[in-house]
């Protein structure tokens, strides 16, 4: 039977032979889990912006460790209870969202995974998952990270980076603002309405260009893959909580 010719990141274009082969051999050291979510990105932008984005980064961190990591692509929706506004906007409640998650995370663990990287590409998944990540990691007691990619920058970013304003997390990452808009520009262009950016309100979209859409990745994926060598390095390891003696 032919034999796989090229690397793919994605988890979900492997045979269970090649992905069985590649454990049995050691070749498969960390998995990145993106969370994100379908919502409503203003007038001008495809609801999947943040699916897209967050996957953008984890394919590239994962390029980057090559053949070591792969991205495991399990969930799209996230919790957009305050998008429902926004017809045709995807929401899961907070249990549901955070059952999906320990779900995957259990098959990973399952699969042999010891370094797993939870990036998240959506601000309404945060708090739930920091809230209750204690108990995911007594429940998986491996090295399971949970992060936002854009936990990486910081307000020299911001300031070196944005036009229109530099707080954080108001305009950094924002929502569908300058900084997503620029994402959505360099990336998948195809999900930007240019005349609905010079119909809304909110003009701070005007702002996004190609290049911020270049620069911020960038550094996010430079971080990012530092961060997550260091996991599979064994210098960056999750603490375990102890139970209640």
């Amino acid at each position: 039977m032919p034999q796989k010719t090229s690397f793919d990141v994605r988890l979900g274009k492997w045979t269970r032979r090649e992905f069985r082969q590649a454990m049995e051999s050691c070749q498969l050291k960390g998995c990145i889990l993106p969370l994100a979510a379908v919502e409503q990105h203003l007038e001008h932008m495809a609801m999947e912006h943040d699916w897209r984005s967050v996957n953008v980064i984890a394919e590239q961190v994962a390029e980057a460790l090559r053949p070591g990591v792969v991205v495991a692509q399990g969930i799209m929706a996230g919790i957009s209870e305050h998008h429902m506004k926004h017809p045709g906007t995807l929401s899961l409640s907070p249990g549901t969202f955070l059952s999906v998650v320990d779900d995957l995370v259990d098959s990973l663990v399952r699969a042999g995974f010891e370094n797993i990287l939870v990036l998240n590409g959506h601000g309404g998944n945060v708090i739930p998952c920091q809230q209750t990540w204690d108990q995911f990691l007594r429940r998986h007691p491996v090295n399971l990270h949970f992060m936002s990619y854009w936990d990486v920058l910081n307000q020299e970013d911001a300031l070196d980076l944005l036009e229109g304003g530099h707080r954080l997390p108001e305009d950094l990452p924002g929502h569908a603002q300058e900084f997503e808009t620029s994402m959505a520009l360099r990336w998948f262009s195809e999900n930007v309405r240019s005349q609905a950016m010079q119909d809304q309100k909110d003009r701070s979209p005007l702002l996004g260009t190609r290049e911020k859409g270049e620069a911020f990745p960038r550094r996010i994926v430079e971080r990012l893959t530092d961060y997550m060598h260091g996991m599979l390095a064994g210098s960056r390891k999750q603490t375990i909580p102890p139970f209640h003696p």
